[in-house]
């Protein structure tokens, strides 16, 4: 047997892993979910039939969208994630003794409770006591929230289905109003590489840097999504992502990663120059 699963990466490139077996499939009342087992990267994760996440690189991602803003503001104690129903940003954000509540807001219950049985590497802390879980649309949740959080991770799924509504204007003006004057807001920032995940990109940074007073977009590599080069975007009311970067600080946690560190932390933000250049069109 010879079983290969394929993503369209663009119109004209595919990206292909070779499959075991299928644990799961089934369709939530909002998309289709399924998690296969893969030779080289365990088990993944897909919805709608793009990847989520993989076992073996999921660690990079999730290392990225937290620690670079509790680096940068080690006095964050309330945070709201919204997407993430696999759990690893919760993950790391609970490696803080310091955070003292989560929220994470997740439209769709089955990708948690599929995450939960089949992923459990990914979804081990969203039982923690300090993570309380929503199960609704976090563009409705975060409407009527002022001064409210710390710090807000945005970990969403590509901007159509369920995404769609958290790539807006409304969506990134809400953010900053539910945000303490010195929050951050860390968002998923696509792709600059391939034309329709650099023009998502684009608009989303182009909205942001509406509300926030720092807008900075740092890069990480992703192998299992589109052309593995991926960004975050971090904005906030207050705290320069390197200026106010504390490294000894943030190294005398003795937090255990497998990508992030301090360096990186710094590194990251040092972007080619195809993307400055991308950025400075919609700045």
């Amino acid at each position: 047997m010879n079983l290969w699963y394929t993503e369209d990466h663009s119109s004209n490139v595919r990206f292909s892993m070779k499959v075991e077996k299928q644990h799961f499939t089934g369709k939530s009342e909002f998309q289709k979910i399924d998690i296969l087992e893969t030779l080289e990267f365990g088990k993944i994760l897909t919805l709608d039939s793009l990847v989520m996440l993989t076992e073996k690189d999921e660690f990079i991602y999730h290392e990225m969208i937290t620690h670079v803003a509790i680096a940068t503001n080690p006095m964050i104690r309330k945070v709201l994630v919204i997407g993430a129903g696999d759990g690893g940003t919760i993950r790391e954000l609970t490696k803080y003794p310091s955070i003292e509540h989560i929220d994470m807001v997740e439209i769709d219950k089955m990708v948690v409770d599929v995450c939960k049985e089949y992923l459990p590497q990914t979804a081990s802390k969203l039982d923690d006591p300090r993570v309380k879980l929503h199960y609704e649309d976090g563009l409705k949740f975060i409407r009527n929230k002022e001064n409210e959080y710390d710090l807000i991770i945005v970990d969403s799924t590509d901007p159509f289905g369920p995404g769609e509504g958290l790539f807006t204007k409304e969506f990134y003006g809400n953010c900053f109003h539910a945000l303490a004057e010195d929050g951050i807001l860390v968002n998923q920032h696509e792709s600059p590489f391939y034309a329709e995940d650099a023009a998502s990109m684009k608009r989303a940074h182009q909205r942001i840097i509406k509300y926030f007073p720092i807008c900075k977009v740092y890069q990480f590599h992703m192998p299992t999504y589109p052309s593995g080069h991926w960004l975050f975007g971090f904005a906030s009311k207050k705290f320069h992502p390197i200026q106010d970067l504390d490294a000894a600080r943030w190294n005398e946690l003795g937090l255990k990663t497998k990508y992030y560190n301090t360096d990186i932390h710094v590194g990251a933000f040092a972007l080619p120059n195809y993307v400055k250049e991308q950025l400075e069109d919609v700045e």
